[in-house]
C-alpha cells in the first residue's frame, strides 16, 4: 500500500464573495467526513479558495482501503441444531446465504446467547474508485442556499462549473463531476493567464498557479498580501489605513491577483459626517479609508484591483469616477436632512410599524420613554434628558441618510441632534442606545445613553415574549439574545445597581393588552438570566457555581455577578466541600420534614453540647455577616460562614435530629433551618457537588 497526495479543484464562474470562506471550509469538512466514512487515513488537508475555484489538497492518502473482516450473525445454537445434533433448516438457510456449509460456520457469544457466525474477509476498495463518489457527495452536502443550473444539464451548484481537477499523485481520476470531465488541467487568472495549465502532480499546484497563472490560491496568503499592500499604500501618504476585518475578507474573496491602488476624492465631501463617507466607500465600493493622526478621515481611499494594469492611473481614475456619485449622494442626503429637525419627524414614526402586534415605532418610543424614566430614578439620571433622548431615539429612521445607509441609524441621530442644538448628552444617547451593537463592542458612556439603551432592549424583549414570539433554536429575527446580553453587559460592566425584576414589571405594564402578564415576566427574566450562563462559561466559571447563585435569583444582575465572584472564591476554601455536603444534607432533612412552620430556635431546648455550640456559633456568624450582606460583600460573608464547618460536622456526628421528642426535633429543625437560610442569602451551596 502506497500513499500519494490528492488534489481536488472545482473551477467555476465567480463565486459569491461573502460565502467563499464558508464554502471552502465546508468542502474540507464534508470531504474529511467522507474519508472517515470510507476508513481512509490521511495527512493534513490544505484548503484553497479564490473567486473562481474551490480546492483541497489531501496529503498522504493511501491507494486503497485496508481489508476488513465482516461478521454476519446467524441463529442461536438452540435453534441451529436439532435434538440429534443435526443442522436445522435455520442453520442450513443461514449457511447457504453466506455461501458456505454449516460445518464452516463459527460460534460467537452475543450477550447471553451463543450464535452461529460467518466471518469473511472483504478486500478494501481502491482510492481511485472511491474518490469520485466522495467528491460528489461532499459537493452535494455544501450549505448552498440557492443552487443554479446552466446549459442543458440538470447539474446544480452555487455557480456554473467549467473545469474539475482530480489528480491523485500523477494519475488523473477519470470521472464526470457537475457535467465536466475531470483532468489535470487547471486555469490561471481570467486576464493574465486565461489558458490551461497542466499539472503533473499536486506538488506543482501552488507554484504553477502563482508563477505562471498569476493566481494566489491560498486565501490566507492572499489576505495577508492585501493587508500588506493596503498598509504600504497608506504609509506612502503618512496615513493610517483603517482595515475592517470583514471588508478584508470580502475583498480577498473578490481578487485572485490583488493590486492595491490609492484614489482621491474632493475635499468638500469632508463636510459630511465621516461615518457616512466610510459607509459609502466600504458598503458600495469595497474600499478602505484613510485616517490622519487625529483619527479624522482623509480625502483618499484604497481600492483593490484584480489585475496588474499597464496603466494604473486609468484604473484609479475609473474608481474615482465611480465613487464620486456615491459620496455626492451622501452629501445631498445630509444637506437635505438638516433642513428638518429630528423632533419634527416624530409624527412620521406613527406611519412605521415596529411589529404588527406591538404597534408603530412611535408607540414603541413612548413605551421606551416610560420605562427609561423609571430606570432614570434608580440610576439618578436627569429625567429631562432621558425623556428627550427617548422621544428622539428613532427619529433618524425617517431621514434620507438612514434610509440609504441603514447601518448609520443612531450615528446620524447624533449628528442631526447636534446640528439641531439638542443637549450634548441627548445627542450622544441617540447613538449610544444601540451599544453594544455586537459581541465585544463598546458600551454607552453617558448615563442617559445607558438608560435609553436598557429601556430600548427590555421593551423589545418583553414585547416579543408577550406576543408569544421568543427566539427559537434557529430563528431570532429581533436579535433578542443579543439584546439580553447587551442588558447584562451594561448593568454588570457599568456596575449599575438596577432592579431588573422591577424594570421588567414596568416594561410589561406598558403593554395593556398583554395576556398572561405574570408568565411573560417570569419567562423574560428566565431568558435574560439564562444568558449569564454563557457569559460565565466563557470566563471559565463552573456550571455548579452558576446554578448555586441562580437558585436564589437576585433581582439585580450586578448582585448576581457579586455572588458569582463570592462563590467562585468560596469553592477554593478547605471547608467548601464539607459545607456543600452539609447544606445538601440539611436541605434533604428539611424537605422530608412534614412541618410547614418550623419556628425559631429555643435555646432552653438545646441539650447536646454540639447543638449548643452550633447555635452559639451561628448567632455570632449572623451578627458578623449582617453588615457584610447589607453592603453586598458576599465573599467576606461566605468566608465568615465557612467558620461554621467544625460545629456543623460535630452536630451531625453527635446529635440525632429526628428524635422521638417532638419539641427537641422541632427545635433542631429550626436550628438547621436558620443555618440553611443564612447560606441562602448568598447562594444555594448545596448545589456545589461537582466543583
Amino acid at each position: 500500500m502506497s500513499n500519494r497526495d490528492l488534489l481536488i479543484e472545482i473551477g467555476t464562474e465567480e463565486l459569491p464573495p461573502k460565502a467563499l470562506l464558508s464554502l471552502s471550509e465546508s468542502l474540507r469538512d464534508e470531504f474529511a467526513a467522507q474519508l472517515k466514512k470510507a476508513t481512509l487515513p490521511h495527512g493534513a488537508i490544505e484548503v484553497f479558495a479564490t473567486p473562481r475555484r474551490l480546492a483541497l489538497l489531501i496529503h498522504d492518502l493511501p491507494d486503497r482501503q485496508a481489508d476488513r473482516s465482516l461478521e454476519k450473525l446467524g441463529p442461536a445454537l438452540q435453534a441451529a441444531f436439532n435434538a440429534d445434533g443435526s443442522a436445522s433448516k435455520a442453520a442450513e438457510g443461514f449457511a447457504k446465504s453466506c455461501g458456505v456449509t454449516v460445518a464452516e460456520l463459527q460460534q460467537k457469544q452475543d450477550g447471553k446467547v451463543t450464535k452461529l457466525i460467518h466471518v469473511s474477509q472483504q478486500a478494501g476498495d481502491t482510492t481511485v474508485n472511491l474518490v469520485p463518489t466522495m467528491v460528489k457527495d461532499a459537493l452535494a452536502a455544501l450549505p448552498i442556499a440557492k443552487r443554479m443550473r446552466w446549459g442543458s444539464t440538470r447539474d446544480e451548484f452555487v455557480r456554473p462549473v467549467h473545469w474539475v481537477v482530480l489528480l491523485y499523485g500523477t494519475e488523473v481520476i477519470k470521472t464526470t463531476i457537475m457535467g465536466v470531465q475531470t483532468s489535470a488541467e487547471t486555469r490561471g487568472h481570467r486576464f493574465h493567464h486565461p489558458a490551461n495549465i497542466h499539472l503533473n502532480s499536486p506538488d506543482f499546484y501552488l507554484r504553477l498557479l502563482r508563477g505562471q497563472g498569476k493566481v494566489i490560491a491560498s486565501f490566507d496568503e492572499r489576505r495577508a498580501e492585501v493587508r500588506k499592500q493596503v498598509e504600504e499604500q497608506a504609509l506612502n501618504l503618512g496615513a493610517h489605513a483603517e482595515i475592517d476585518e470583514a471588508l478584508l475578507d470580502e475583498v480577498t474573496s473578490l481578487v485572485e491577483w490583488p493590486v492595491a491602488l490609492t484614489g482621491r476624492f474632493d475635499e468638500s465631501f469632508l463636510a459630511v459626517p465621516q461615518e457616512a463617507l466610510i459607509s459609502a466607500m466600504k458598503g458600495h465600493q469595497k474600499c478602505f479609508h484613510l485616517l490622519a493622526a487625529d483619527k479624522s478621515i482623509l480625502p483618499y481611499f484604497i481600492t483593490l484591483s484584480n489585475l496588474a494594469s499597464r496603466d494604473p492611473a486609468q484604473v484609479i481614475a475609473g474608481n474615482e469616477k465611480v465613487i464620486r456619485p456615491r459620496l455626492a449622494d451622501a452629501a445631498f442626503f445630509y444637506s437635505q436632512d438638516k433642513k428638518q429637525t429630528l423632533a419634527s419627524r416624530t409624527e412620521k414614526l406613527k406611519t412605521v410599524v415596529f411589529q404588527q402586534e406591538l404597534g408603530t415605532v412611535y408607540e414603541k418610543s413612548q413605551r421606551v420613554k416610560v420605562l427609561a424614566l423609571h430606570i432614570a430614578v434608580q440610576l439618578q439620571a436627569d429625567p429631562g434628558l432621558v425623556a428627550r433622548a427617548a422621544e428622539l431615539g428613532k427619529c433618524d429612521l425617517m431621514t434620507s441618510m438612514v434610509y440609504e445607509f441603514a447601518e448609520l441609524q443612531g450615528i446620524m441621530g447624533y449628528h442631526y441632534a447636534t446640528h439641531d442644538g439638542e443637549p450634548a448628552e441627548v445627542a450622544q444617547a441617540l447613538n449610544e442606545q444601540y451599544m453594544p451593537r455586537f459581541a465585544g463592542d463598546e458600551l454607552p458612556t453617558t448615563v442617559t445613553g445607558l438608560v435609553v439603551a436598557l429601556a430600548e432592549r427590555l421593551d423589545t424583549i418583553t414585547g416579543m415574549f408577550g406576543i408569544g414570539q421568543p427566539p427559537t433554536g434557529s430563528k431570532d429575527p429581533f436579535a433578542l439574545r443579543r439584546a439580553a446580553l447587551g442588558v447584562l453587559r451594561i448593568i454588570i460592566e457599568k456596575q449599575l445597581p438596577l432592579n431588573l425584576v422591577a424594570c421588567v414589571d414596568i416594561a410589561a405594564a406598558n403593554f395593556p393588552n398583554m395576556k398572561n402578564g405574570a408568565q411573560t415576566r417570569a419567562a423574560v427574566l428566565d431568558f435574560i438570566f439564562e444568558r449569564l450562563r454563557a457569559l460565565y462559561a466563557d470566563k471559565g466559571v463552573n456550571t455548579d457555581v452558576f446554578m448555586a447563585v441562580d437558585a436564589v435569583r437576585p433581582t439585580s444582575p450586578l448582585l448576581f455577578d457579586a455572588r458569582i465572584t463570592a462563590v467562585s472564591h468560596f469553592i477554593k476554601l478547605p471547608a467548601a466541600q464539607s459545607l456543600a455536603a452539609a447544606n445538601k444534607r440539611v436541605s434533604n432533612i428539611l424537605q422530608k420534614s412534614d412541618q410547614t412552620n418550623i419556628g425559631i430556635v429555643d435555646n432552653v431546648l438545646l441539650q447536646e453540647s454540639a447543638e449548643r455550640a452550633l447555635a452559639n456559633s451561628l448567632q455570632q456568624v449572623i451578627s458578623q455577616v449582617e453588615p457584610l450582606l447589607a453592603a453586598h460583600r458576599y465573599t467576606e460573608a461566605l468566608a465568615s460562614m465557612a467558620s461554621l464547618q467544625v460545629h456543623i460536622d460535630a452536630f451531625f456526628e453527635q446529635v440525632m435530629v429526628n428524635t422521638e421528642d417532638e419539641g427537641l426535633r422541632l427545635n433542631r429543625l429550626a436550628l438547621l433551618s436558620s443555618l440553611r437560610q443564612l447560606f441562602l442569602r448568598v447562594a444555594d451551596i448545596s448545589l456545589l457537588q461537582n466543583v
